[in-house]
């Protein structure tokens, strides 16, 4: 599944549908809003119409009631100036302001109108209910819409809306922007690390990339790193078969050199005693055998810089890595008896493709060096497994482990004068795995002392 591309398509999706749906959903929330007002204008006309309806309809009750009150038609109240303490306020307002006549609102919130008129001594006052208009109510309604009405001029409904949806909307986008920035960015970065580990891999610097993924980049990064530590294991191993190979050309030719000079110094002493009196004869003979015993010690160590010279051709067949290792300890175990030989044989392993000679000399040295260093009573460890691409063998032992000193040379050909060995057994190893597509690795020993790594090949689907 190609989960980049349907990441960059939710992405386009999201950046685009999304702000979409929440823009639309903002303009009906307000413009719904903006439906439940009426707009100013309106509110003007409606209010002013309120005020003159208002105002024709009290002068209409107005003349009505002066109309029915002088024609006799109503009944009315007369107040008498003795018993003004007993007035009520608005008829002894009415007298006290000299007025003939006043009109009055009274009642339940302005429903009767009062008519108020004097008479010598006297105040008539006569009164009609007006309905169900009040008029008190209607002067605080219409108070009201004025005041909605210079509200609404001062604040610009429609200006405020309009600068509302702008801020709202422009906020979305930037909110949407600045997501697909960041997604975008986390695409990208891993893309120009990726593009960086690649320029500094051209360069020749080793290089890795620490980002995790579980998609097409992920992957791709995944190859860029096992790419670049396959490169710089090939490298290493390039650099040091070019090491080998100029040893060996420098042991081939000092191996023809001390032949040609040894053989004439060995047949010279031994002329040397041949034409030597019988007197002297033993003292000679003592003499000539240690020089024979040092030249023959050299003439050993110039057939193993030859055989270290020489390179075999390879021949690469499917091996069982176990019936192998197990060969090469049955055949070594009877020349160290007092050591233990323990094995631990994966199951079901592939087949290795390598020399079989060669890998029968890498194990014969790993496991003889091994039980020298291990020693009476110690202990010899060989493990075998499998990985992705690889067959493995290691070889531990019990012994002290190596120098610090060794460590930095290990792998080198040196020249050793011990009784047993030439110090190019090692060296011989490696050379032997790399020529076969794998390698020999220094590892830490699992029983205290040192530990090898034998890398092989995986044959594809092949088990012997």
């Amino acid at each position: 599944m190609n989960r980049l591309r349907n990441r960059l398509i939710a992405v386009f999706l999201a950046a685009t549908i999304v702000p979409l749906i929440v823009t639309l959903w903002i303009m009906t929330s307000l413009l719904e809003r903006s439906l439940s007002y009426a707009t100013t204008e309106q509110l003007d006309r409606l209010s002013k119409s309120l005020e003159e309806t208002g105002r024709e309809y009290y002068r209409q009750a107005r003349a009505l009631l002066r109309r029915d009150a002088q024609a006799g038609a109503l009944a009315h109240t007369r107040f008498s100036e003795p018993d003004r303490s007993h007035w009520p306020s608005p008829v002894t307002e009415f007298w006290e302001s000299g007025e003939a006549e006043r009109f009055v609102l009274s009642g339940v919130d302005g429903n009767r109108l009062d008519y108020l008129v004097r008479h010598d001594d006297q105040v008539w006052m006569y009164n009609r209910l007006l309905g169900d208009v009040r008029m008190e109510e209607l002067t605080g309604q219409y108070r009201e819409a004025r005041r909605l009405v210079e509200f609404a001029k001062a604040r610009d409904l429609r200006r405020g809306f309009t600068t509302a949806l702008v801020i709202l909307v422009a906020a979305v986008w930037l909110v949407s922007f600045t997501l697909l920035v960041y997604v975008a960015n986390r695409m990208s970065q891993p893309i120009q690390a990726l593009t960086a580990g690649l320029s500094e891999l051209a360069s020749g610097h080793h290089t890795r990339i620490d980002i995790q993924r579980n998609d097409e980049i992920g992957r791709a990064i995944d190859a860029f790193n096992h790419t670049a530590g396959q490169l710089k294991q090939n490298r290493e191993r390039l650099v040091y078969l070019a090491q080998i190979a100029s040893w060996q050309t420098l042991a081939r030719k000092m191996a023809h050199e001390l032949k040609n000079s040894l053989t004439p110094i060995r047949l010279t002493v031994e002329e040397i005693l041949a034409r030597q009196p019988t007197s002297d004869r033993q003292f000679m003979a003592e003499a000539v055998q240690i020089v024979v015993n040092e030249v023959e010690s050299l003439e050993r160590r110039v057939r193993a810089f030859s055989d270290f010279s020489s390179d075999p051709p390879l021949r690469p067949t499917a091996i069982d890595v176990n019936t192998l290792l197990q060969e090469r300890v049955s055949l070594l175990k009877p020349g160290h008896a007092d050591v233990s030989y323990d094995l631990e044989l994966g199951e079901n392993l592939p087949a290795a493709v390598a020399d079989v000679d060669r890998v029968r000399g890498i194990l014969t040295n790993l496991l003889e060096n091994a039980a020298e260093a291990a020693g009476p009573g110690g202990r010899v460890l060989g493990l075998s497994y499998a990985s992705q691409h690889q067959v493995h063998l290691e070889i531990h032992d019990s012994g002290p482990g190596l120098r610090d000193e060794a460590l930095k040379t290990l792998f080198e050909p040196t020249i050793t004068f011990k009784s047993r060995g030439m110090g190019l057994g090692l060296s011989i190893a490696r050379k032997d795995a790399l020529v076969c597509g794998g390698d020999l690795i220094l590892i830490d020993g699992r029983l205290g002392g040192a530990g090898f790594r034998v890398v092989l090949p995986r044959a594809s689907g092949a088990r012997v």
